[in-house]
């Protein structure tokens, strides 16, 4: 039956609001009676007389792709000594609510007076077009005590006709949670989701299939072919459709473009300033190591070196740190796309002068001395000691593009947050914690994988080594990093002798690197310390420990198979577990944008920083001329490539370390932590900008305002 507002009116005056939610009556009352709920609109619709309480409810649906939902909503009200409100449905009047991406505000009245609202049960049924439904948060507070907020996050799809129960903050340890059944059966759910493989023989661990969850939610900015048809078309840059280079003022000619500008690289990059600066202040930043004697297979003497020594010997430049070695065994024999190609597996000796200048002084372009495989110096004819230099930085160009970005940034980090979804329910304070971390990681591996890293994309067109070399690079690197070295920032400076400032004052990424890994630490400790006081908490949180075994776990078993990892897949102390939060979130924000937003500046130049070479690397010491340099270089269409998916990979897609695009924390003592963090992360900006002012050139890319979350480009 409906009634006409003048019949309405003509009611006794508890007659409540029916308009849209006729026959939406409540359970009996305490006292016995049926009292009906009134209307959840946000406008005056009633004349009563009876005691009500009014709750507002705000309901945030997450912006994610069929987020929405046109299912009937809702919700009970709970109260910490046990009072609930009757079920309400949530709708306003007119208007479409739960769309994706907006919040909605309900006013829900019911005769039960709750101040301190502890739990929500939530549902949906399974009528309209579009069900499903993703609510990121639920806020809730009697209008009698405006200031007393509830909050509820939620970050969950919510299934049909079953009711969720959610506590206020929702965070909580696995043996502590009151929703033990709903847990599990939702951590159940995340393992048939998120399931773990090798879609690369030997490589890194995998998401099997990427979840809808983990798709991007607008696709517009990481887009990147149609990204990169769109930047050609505005850079009007129509010279490099084809043929080679001319000269090489004739490559710099096409920088005309605000979109492709000219790299700095481009005037500075036949320096050996330049050179030695690209080890120490540049993306390929944790390859270099203090040299404390001459390998074997390194066929220099100390005759050979002593020009370039300044008057030490080569005892005192040991004694005094001054030399530096950079090692590439690991690229020897490495396949490469095909038999017209081949990758150098070089070493290479550098000084730090008497100006502080780190400087080459040998370059040893393979691993086994032979007269067909000279070392090249600083002395030899000018264009030819250029040619040593770029086949140097073609081997340099293929590490950092295999290992020091996709291996051990992305592909590493895929197989941490699968593992984290399967086993770590979104209630847990530690995924509350490595949430904002992991934003849009699967998504852009998905895309990255399928234009970039695939047979025929851009790193078959561009790198000499190819997908086939590239992987096999992985391989091998995946199979010696370790979480407690490699991944553990301060360790692996230590291992690589770099760890005293006193080493290589312009070491410019150690500079600004370690602050930011203790500002980490100093978070991940503070946080840890809040939920686990006790040793027994940790060993006791079955999530925890099962996370840490598939952690370490084979990657033929299903496994992330990571090496080193603390406590190697059982988790006993506080210390154990900070290492391994604080190697995560490091990895994920700082280590990634060190290696990833310098792209443009290196590799938009060919002669700079040569991802792919033509030709056989010299062999002797014959005077080179410019030819041979242009010769050797790739062609107009593969330049612009290279130019364009760096200046797309060197965007910055994602909010700054500790600005997170979705707040998971909301427990009081853990934003505090939260807002520590950020308050120590503005200060050491202050610091990288302050240090940049006389830095030539400056070092940018980790300033805190600079370095993102996640991993998302």
């Amino acid at each position: 039956m409906r009634l006409s507002i003048y019949q309405m009116l003509a009611r006794p005056a508890t007659l409540i609001c029916r308009l849209r939610s006729m026959g939406n009556t409540k359970s009996l009352s305490p006292h016995g009676t049926r009292a009906p709920i009134l209307c959840q609109a946000r406008h005056p619709c009633a004349i009563t007389s009876a005691p009500y309480s009014s709750y507002n409810i705000s309901v945030k649906t997450g912006d994610r792709k069929k987020a929405g939902t046109d299912a009937n909503i809702r919700i009970v009200l709970h109260g910490a000594d046990g009072q609930t409100t009757s079920p309400a449905k949530l709708d306003n009047f007119f208007r479409d609510d739960f769309e994706r991406g907006r919040t909605d505000n309900f006013i829900v009245k019911d005769d039960v007076d709750i101040r301190n609202i502890s739990k929500i049960e939530l549902w949906r049924d399974k009528s309209g077009v579009s069900s499903n439904w993703y609510v990121d948060t639920i806020e809730v507070w009697n209008e009698a005590f405006p200031g007393e907020t509830f909050i509820f996050p939620i970050y969950r799809w919510v299934k049909g006709n079953y009711r969720y129960n959610i506590i206020h903050l929702d965070t909580f340890l696995p043996q502590d949670d009151p929703n033990s059944d709903q847990r599990h059966m939702e951590i159940a759910d995340k393992h048939s989701t998120y399931e773990v493989t090798q879609k690369v023989k030997g490589a890194s661990a995998q998401v099997k299939q990427i979840p809808d969850d983990e798709q991007f939610s607008f696709d517009y900015k990481w887009n990147i072919a149609t990204r990169k048809i769109k930047m050609i078309a505005q850079s009007k840059i129509i010279s490099l459709v084809s043929g080679t280079w001319e000269s090489l003022s004739h490559l710099k000619n096409v920088y005309t473009s605000e979109i492709l500008k000219e790299p700095a690289s481009a005037t500075r990059w036949s320096n050996d300033i330049f050179f030695g600066l690209q080890r120490s202040a540049n993306m390929n930043h944790s390859v270099i190591n203090l040299c404390t004697n001459i390998p074997e297979n390194l066929a220099v003497t100390e005759d050979m070196l002593r020009p370039f020594l300044e008057g030490w010997t080569l005892k005192q430049v040991f004694d005094s740190n001054r030399l530096f070695i950079v090692d590439y065994k690991i690229l020897e024999d490495l396949p490469c796309k095909n038999d017209n190609f081949m990758v150098c597996a070089p070493m290479a000796l550098f000084f730090l002068n008497g100006e502080q200048h780190l400087v080459p002084i040998a370059i040893q372009l393979k691993q086994k001395p032979a007269e067909d495989n000279p070392v090249f110096l600083p002395t030899d004819p000018l264009w030819t000691w250029m040619m040593a230099k770029m086949w140097f930085n073609n081997a340099d160009a293929s590490y950092h593009q295999s290992l020091t970005h996709l291996g051990f940034t992305h592909l590493l980090m895929e197989g941490v947050v699968v593992v984290t979804h399967r086993n770590i329910s979104q209630s847990h304070p530690v995924f509350k914690l490595l949430a904002p971390h992991y934003l849009y990681l699967i998504a852009i591996n998905t895309r990255g994988l399928e234009l970039l890293v695939s047979e025929g994309g851009w790193v078959d067109k561009t790198m000499n080594i190819g997908t086939k070399g590239m992987f096999e690079l992985i391989r091998r690197g995946i199979n010696v990093w370790r979480m407690d070295q490699h991944g553990t920032l301060p360790e692996d400076l230590r291992a690589r002798g770099m760890l005293s400032p006193k080493v290589l004052p312009g070491y410019h990424f150690r500079s600004d690197a370690l602050p930011l890994y203790w500002a980490i630490n100093t978070y991940v400790k503070k946080y840890v310390k809040l939920y686990y006081d006790t040793p027994e908490k940790i060993t006791g949180d079955w999530e925890i420990q099962n996370w840490a075994s598939e952690l370490v776990k084979p990657r033929e078993e299903g496994g992330c198979g990571i090496l080193g990892v603390p406590g190697n897949g059982k988790i006993e102390n506080q210390g154990q577990l900070i290492i391994i939060l604080t190697s995560i979130i490091y990895t994920c924000s700082v280590a990634h944008a060190a290696t990833n937003f310098p792209q443009y500046d290196e590799y938009a130049f060919p002669p700079n920083y040569p991802a792919s070479l033509s030709g056989k690397p010299p062999t002797d010491k014959t005077p080179l001329e410019e030819k041979d340099i242009l010769k050797a270089l790739p062609d107009k269409p593969t330049t612009l490539d290279v130019m364009v998916v760096t200046k797309i990979l060197s965007d910055k897609g994602t909010k700054s370390l500790g600005d997170f695009e979705v707040q998971y924390i909301f427990d009081p003592p853990a934003r505090k932590i939260v807002q520590e963090f950020r308050e120590e992360l503005a200060q050491i900006s202050k610091q990288v900008k302050e240090k940049n002012k006389t830095r030539n050139p400056p070092y940018e890319w980790l300033d805190p305002d600079v370095v993102p979350n996640s991993i998302s480009i």
